[in-house]
C-alpha cells in the first residue's frame, strides 16, 4: 500500500473552527471586527462573502445574508438582489485570483438533510478545475485541499483590490 504524507493537514485539522463561544457563526462572523479572522473576502450593504472553513476545494466560498433566515422567500427583494450581486462578484473574485475552470453554485436549503449545518441561508461558490477530483474522496473518503485558508484569503482579498470597490457585471469568458 502507497503511504499519503499531508503532515501539514494535522494543523488544519487541530484548528478550531469558530471562537468555542460562538453560537451563530454567520451573525457573529461580521461582528468580530476582523474580517481576515474571520475570513470574510466582501462585504456589501446586506450581505458578504466568506471563505467556507470546511472547504470542498480551495477558494469554497460563500455568500451570506446579514440577517438570518432560513429560506429564499423570506429575503426581502433588496436582500436577494444583493446576495446575488455577492454571487456574481465571489466569481469574478475567484476567476481572478485562481482561475478555476467552471463552477458549482448552489444553496443547500433545510436543515442536515439537505446537507447545511448551519439553518442560516447562504449560498455556495465552488471553484472547479479539470482533474480536481481523483480517487481520494471516492475511495478514501477524503478530500485533498492543496492550499490553506489563509493563503485562498490572500489571494482572494488580493483580487477585490484588482477588481475595485464595485466591479462591474461581466460575462465568463467561454473556453
Amino acid at each position: 500500500m502507497q503511504q499519503l504524507h499531508a503532515y501539514w493537514r494535522m494543523e488544519y485539522i487541530e484548528a478550531p473552527r469558530y471562537p468555542a463561544k460562538m453560537r451563530k457563526p454567520f451573525t457573529e462572523l461580521p461582528a468580530l471586527g476582523n474580517d481576515r479572522e474571520a475570513l470574510i473576502v466582501h462585504r456589501s450593504k446586506l450581505s458578504y462573502l466568506v471563505l467556507n472553513r470546511f472547504p470542498y476545494n480551495p477558494g469554497h466560498l460563500l455568500a451570506v445574508p446579514f440577517r438570518e433566515v432560513e429560506a429564499l422567500d423570506a429575503l426581502t427583494t433588496a436582500e436577494r438582489a444583493d446576495l446575488f450581486e455577492e454571487i456574481i462578484l465571489a466569481q469574478q473574485l475567484l476567476q481572478t485570483a485562481l482561475r478555476p475552470d467552471a463552477f458549482n453554485i448552489g444553496f443547500n436549503l433545510g436543515a442536515a438533510v439537505a446537507g447545511g449545518s448551519i439553518a442560516h441561508l447562504h449560498g455556495h461558490i465552488v471553484p472547479r478545475w479539470n482533474g480536481d477530483n481523483n480517487f481520494m474522496p471516492v475511495i478514501g473518503q477524503a478530500r485533498i485541499l492543496p492550499q490553506a485558508l489563509d493563503a485562498t484569503w490572500e489571494k482572494l482579498a488580493a483580487a477585490v483590490t484588482q477588481l475595485g470597490p464595485k466591479p462591474r457585471a461581466r460575462r465568463a469568458k467561454r473556453r
